[in-house]
């Protein structure tokens, strides 16, 4: 909090009472305002301490969220290890690291890193490193020892996956939204097959998922493209979930995507949208960068009989008159005991349920004067 005496003597205190391998130092709003040098404070307490001292100014003046997420992860960079040549590194084979920043609006998105490294096990591909969920100091001085990286977020980790590349690891399947839909959940998985020449593995995967959605829908007697067809909708969400919604929402419901509000900007999302759109020749407004005024000011001036975002985006809905609200990305009105994911085919049904639950709650019995029966 600004005073590096103090510091000194908690990297001392947590040291010796936590015994970790690793301890990183956060710089607060007050350590960013003051100008204090983390890294110098970092330096000379490294010899006093058995942890290795990773220092991160993340005050919050750098820009947003997701530009905090590429500094921690810039923070890793030194660790990493250099590619050993083929004839050292015959286990890179097969070896893939999963980059997952936790910039995923979807409120377990850990249970999306599952679901890929379940397919990535289908596949005889092994996960080198899970960065940075659970992922241990050796898996990080390892991670330019696979094959290729796939980056599971359109929102951050462009950074430290480019900077991957240039240690030997290509970043794969960037330029394909993730699998969010059962369309785009079969393209991603034969693409991930022919990248590792798991191609029968991979349409197994699709055959079976395909028929666990129709026959989990035809069980529950749900009529799906009736009920949303023509719906006109507005999406509010991270890039990583709301690009690859898009293509959900109009080819396999039949709603019309009319304004869609990002709350990041990067080039590669934006030429990964630009390619969605064209090819469904769909023309929505577009805003990145969205923040709550944007995100009102855009709702209010659209006409769409439903909101697909987060819970301030219902409580917009309400306040604008817009008929419908999905609370899907970072729910406040529902709980969640289990970590549920949206990727995949279970994770199409997942958002189903939300979606579907909501949209019977809003119609069922808002207007009915229950007085009129007594």
């Amino acid at each position: 909090m600004g005073a590096t005496d103090k510091l000194k003597e908690l990297i001392v205190e947590a040291d010796r009472n936590f015994g970790t391998r690793v301890l990183f130092v956060v710089g607060t709003c007050a350590a960013d305002i003051i100008g204090e040098d983390l890294g110098a404070v970092c330096r000379a307490m490294q010899k006093q301490v058995g942890a290795r001292l990773i220092p991160v100014m993340a005050g919050g003046f750098h820009g947003t969220t997701y530009d905090g997420m590429e500094i921690a992860l810039k923070a890793l960079l030194p660790f990493i290890k250099p590619r050993g040549n083929e004839g050292a590194n015959p286990c890179a084979e097969r070896k893939i690291n999963l980059l997952v920043p936790q910039a995923n609006l979807n409120p377990t998105w850990w249970a999306d890193a599952e679901w890929v490294r379940s397919v990535m096990n289908r596949m005889g591909v092994q996960v080198n490193a899970l960065i940075p969920r659970d992922c241990t100091l050796e898996d990080i001085e390892n991670a330019a020892n696979a094959e290729a990286s796939i980056l599971l977020s359109h929102d951050a980790g462009f950074s430290f996956a480019h900077e991957l590349e240039k240690r030997g690891v290509p970043l794969i399947l960037s330029d394909i939204p993730l699998p969010v839909g059962t369309e785009n959940t079969a393209r991603w998985l034969r693409a991930l097959g022919a990248r590792f020449y798991a191609g029968e593995a991979a349409e197994q995967i699709i055959s079976e998922g395909e028929r666990h959605v129709q026959d989990i829908l035809r069980k529950r007697g749900l009529m799906i493209i009736p009920r949303y067809r023509n719906c006109r909708i507005a999406v509010s969400a991270d890039c990583t979930t709301g690009i690859p919604l898009v293509r959900m929402l109009f080819h396999e419901l039949e709603m019309i995507p009319e304004v869609l509000l990002f709350r990041s900007d990067s080039a590669t999302a934006r030429t990964l949208l630009e390619k969605e759109l064209a090819d469904m020749s769909l023309q929505p407004a577009v805003v990145f960068n969205a923040d709550g005024w944007k995100i009102k000011q855009a709702l209010a001036a659209a006409d769409v009989d439903a909101v697909l975002g987060s819970s301030w985006e219902k409580y917009l809905a309400e306040e604008i008159g817009i008929k419908i609200a999905f609370d899907l990305l970072q729910p406040t009105n529902r709980d969640l005991y289990i970590d549920r994911a949206f990727f995949g085919y279970e994770g199409m049904l997942n958002i189903l349920e939300a979606v579907g639950n909501d949209w019977e709650r809003t119609l069922r019995s808002s207007r009915i004067v229950w007085e009129q029966f007594a």
